[in-house]
């Protein structure tokens, strides 16, 4: 079996772990990184933060390419409905790092689907519960030197080294990584994005 598009289908992100993903699940699509400023985007609670990133991403690309499907998607770190974004520095990435360190947080992944020509729009937001080992102050610093936490939230990979920090996780593992693809293809195959084609 093999999916097919009605319409030509476009992941509006540079995110390489998005891309392997939407490839691993046999999805046919090219890739146009929006351009939106992030920094726009108003104080919201976390939910509704991560969503509004993730419509306004797909929008920007939707609005360049009326005829296709554009998928836009937004990844966030929240710890007591504090957003952790991506630590500019050791300090803060030590900060981060100390504070999820023996606790649960979760990621919230949002993905919004424009058609502009269709006029339709589809987005929803799911999230995982993460449960960090306690760490010690050693094992933070070690891990800040092998640079891995600087381009994530919450300062850490769980598809990295950061895994050895990851206790448990309870949702959906893709969501952490940065797409909830089950989510994601049940979404596309109810709205009749995609279809099976047999051989």
């Amino acid at each position: 079996m093999f999916l097919k598009t009605r319409h030509p289908l476009i992941l509006a992100s540079q995110s390489p772990r998005r891309r392997y993903l939407l490839k691993q699940a046999g999805l046919d699509f090219v890739v146009k990184p929006p351009t939106f400023d992030e920094s726009t985007v108003p104080v919201l609670p976390p939910r509704e933060t991560v969503m509004l990133l993730a419509k306004e991403k797909a929008m920007e690309i939707a609005g360049q390419n009326p005829d296709a499907w554009v998928i836009g998607a937004d990844t966030i770190v929240v710890i007591d409905d504090q957003i952790l974004g991506k630590p500019d520095s050791p300090s803060s990435a030590r900060q981060m790092l100390n504070n999820l360190s023996g606790r649960t947080h979760q990621v919230l992944t949002a993905f919004s689907l424009h058609h502009v020509a269709e006029n339709r729009h589809i987005g929803e937001c799911v999230s995982t519960d993460v449960v960090f080992k306690p760490l010690s102050h050693s094992e933070i610093d070690w891990y800040i030197r092998t640079d891995e936490p600087f381009d994530k939230a919450g300062a850490y990979a769980l598809q990295g080294i950061g895994a050895l920090m990851v206790q448990a996780v309870y949702g959906s593992y893709t969501n952490v990584i940065g797409l909830p693809v089950c989510e994601l293809m049940t979404a596309l195959l109810r709205e009749g994005i995609i279809t099976f084609q047999d051989q």
